[in-house]
């Protein structure tokens, strides 16, 4: 009886190496026709990994060269999200911005004169009234002289002269009557509704906000970089810079890119009525700021402009990157969303007035350029600096918006006997009236309001990825 076949020399040892390609099956020597292929079968090419054939392709075996049209899709698409990311938060920006330029004094002025209103239901408005209350007066009472109404004051030239910023007649059409909105959300429902304005000022300064906001996202981390690569250029991927090195890049940013803030906000301030506005575009504003203001060193280093440019952009960096890790120093997403959420709160508290600040200087012309004529009412005397204009807001505003406007002193005739009506409501004497505190937060509540929302979207986003470190195969 033989003994069976060893199976000990038929053994292969299997490969070690990864192939996503199953091996072929052995073709037998008499087999007269191929084998089938198998169903599916994996492919080495990389996958379409591109949004929009935007994104740069996986193939490592393509030429690595700079492809153009691909380069210009990139940039348009770029700049179109870009555009429409701002288009989006422009109305909200515009109507904070009018209120922390708006100036509001707690001493409105003298009241308008008074005016006497005749009642239409005289049966004969065109006959001689004089004579008729002659003949029915009482000869036995002394009769009562009428209170004359009082002359508008005029200037030498002529015109006349604005005593109270609640004055209906001497305030010109182009201005938004001072205190008849609070809040962002009600200076645009105010403009949108003034005819003056209407909805599409509401995207006053669109194309220079866009285009400062591109440039800041792409100059600031390349100064950053550059920071870095000349003052730590042995620092590790792994080591987190000090946190200098940040600030000082958006303080850079921020200073290099003032020229196209100062014009963003005139832009948006101005009137909206052709007739009445003082630059009509971008590159105007520009060239008449070199040419009436002192050039580029007037743009750049004006006391009222240099300041407030260093203040607003040292402060945001310091709030926004340190704050957060002195209010939570362990690793917990949410520990550290609310240590942001937090530190956004309180950051807005140091901010808000100096960019009120801020905002107040640039509105202001210098050298030989024109008043601006705002939509809004502007202070008629300058601010003279950063303290100045924090000491002329909390002394000299209020805070009480928006404001109650005294009613006119009217006289009705009803029969034969005369009376006059006071329609004049006395203010309550509050603490907001009193100061100006509020003015230096004016947008508080949609700076707050959105920082609630972004942590909330970024608790819900974070809560879905319970493991995002690595994962082993």
């Amino acid at each position: 009886m033989s003994s069976p076949a060893s199976i000990r020399d038929l053994y292969i040892e299997p490969s070690s190496a990864w192939s996503f390609v199953p091996p072929a099956a052995p073709i037998p020597v008499n087999a007269s026709t191929p084998p089938p292929l198998p169903s599916y079968q994996w492919s080495s090419r990389p996958a379409h990994n591109s949004i929009f054939d935007l994104s740069p392709s996986l193939d490592l075996t393509e030429p690595s060269g700079v492809n153009a049209a691909h380069l210009f899709k990139t940039l348009v698409a770029s700049a179109l999200l870009q555009y429409s990311s701002t288009a989006i938060a422009m109305p909200w920006e515009v109507g904070k911005l009018l209120l922390q330029v708006q100036w509001v004094p707690r001493d409105t002025g003298d009241p308008e004169p008074t005016a006497e209103l005749v009642d239409e239901n005289d049966e004969d408005a065109l006959s001689d009234t004089s004579n008729e209350d002659s003949y029915f007066a009482d000869p036995g009472i002394t009769p009562t002289a009428r209170r004359p109404t009082p002359r508008l004051l005029a200037d030498d030239q002529g015109y006349v002269v604005r005593r109270s910023v609640l004055e209906e007649g001497t305030r010109p059409e182009y201005i938004i009557p001072v205190g008849s909105a609070n809040g962002a959300w009600g200076m645009i429902k105010r403009i949108g509704r003034f005819r003056g304005e209407g909805w599409l000022a509401l995207w006053k300064g669109l194309l220079t906000a866009c285009i400062t906001e591109i440039i800041s996202s792409t100059a600031q981390p390349l100064i950053h970089n550059l920071l870095q690569s000349l003052f730590l250029p042995t620092l590790s991927p792994f080591h987190q810079p000090p946190i200098l090195l940040p600030i000082a890049s958006h303080l850079i940013t921020g200073f290099l890119l003032s020229p196209l803030d100062l014009i963003r906000t005139r832009l948006i301030v101005q009137s909206f009525t052709r007739r009445y506005q003082t630059y009509s575009g971008p590159l105007d504003a520009f060239s008449q700021i070199l040419r009436d203001e002192g050039g580029l060193r007037g743009i750049y280093l004006h006391p009222h402009l240099l300041f407030p440019t260093i203040i607003d952009n040292t402060l945001r960096p310091v709030v926004s990157l340190a704050l957060p890790g002195i209010l939570a120093a362990q690793a917990n997403p949410i520990a550290w969303g609310l240590a942001e959420l937090g530190g956004s709160c309180i950051g807005l508290l140091v901010t808000l007035p100096f960019e009120t600040v801020r905002r107040r200087l640039q509105v202001q012309t210098r050298g030989m350029a024109k008043p601006l004529r705002g939509c809004v009412e502007l202070r008629p005397a300058p601010y003279n600096g950063v303290v100045d204009t924090l000491w002329h807001i909390l002394t000299e505003e209020r805070s009480d918006l928006p404001m109650r406007r005294p009613r006119r002193r009217r006289s009705s005739d009803k029969g034969k006997e005369r009376e006059e009506v006071e329609d004049d409501v006395e203010e309550e004497d509050t603490w907001s009236k009193n100061t100006g505190i509020g003015q230096l937060y004016r947008g508080l509540g949609m700076r707050l309001g959105a920082s609630v929302i972004v942590f909330l979207l970024a608790l819900v986003s974070g809560g879905e990825e319970s493991d995002s470190g690595w994962a082993e195969i």
